[in-house]
């Protein structure tokens, strides 16, 4: 990987974490909403749910993207077994990583329905 190609992943990791951080955020003032001794308002938590669903699903595309390109990336051409089988394991294990961020983004998609 070049150096230009290794500074954009780290940028596009950073604006992940990013969004990871902000995600808890939310998640800390619906928890402090509810918490309110006058009672959540609805419009709040409402707006702060829709916000953190829209970004695990951001994350999730993001995280998505970035293993399927680490996936199609080939370095172990034209070098022995032992490498080529060991990056093999790794996008099996990044494959179901993807198949289990589907399932987070299926039971969020069930929560916004839900909401509705």
């Amino acid at each position: 990987m070049d150096p230009q190609g290794h500074t954009t992943l780290l940028q596009r990791l950073q604006t992940v974490e990013k969004r990871i951080v902000r995600a808890l955020e939310l998640a800390g003032l619906v928890m402090d909403e509810m918490a309110n001794p006058s009672g959540p308002r609805k419009e709040i938590v409402n707006s702060h749910c829709s916000e953190f669903i829209q970004l695990v699903k951001d994350i999730q595309m993001t995280l998505r993207d970035e293993i399927k390109g680490a996936c199609e990336y080939g370095p172990f051409e034209k070098c022995d077994y032992v490498p080529r089988i060991s990056n093999e394991i790794c996008c099996k294990k990044l494959e179901y990583v993807i198949a289990q961020l589907d399932e987070m983004k299926q039971t969020i998609e069930g929560y916004g329905d839900d909401a509705a």
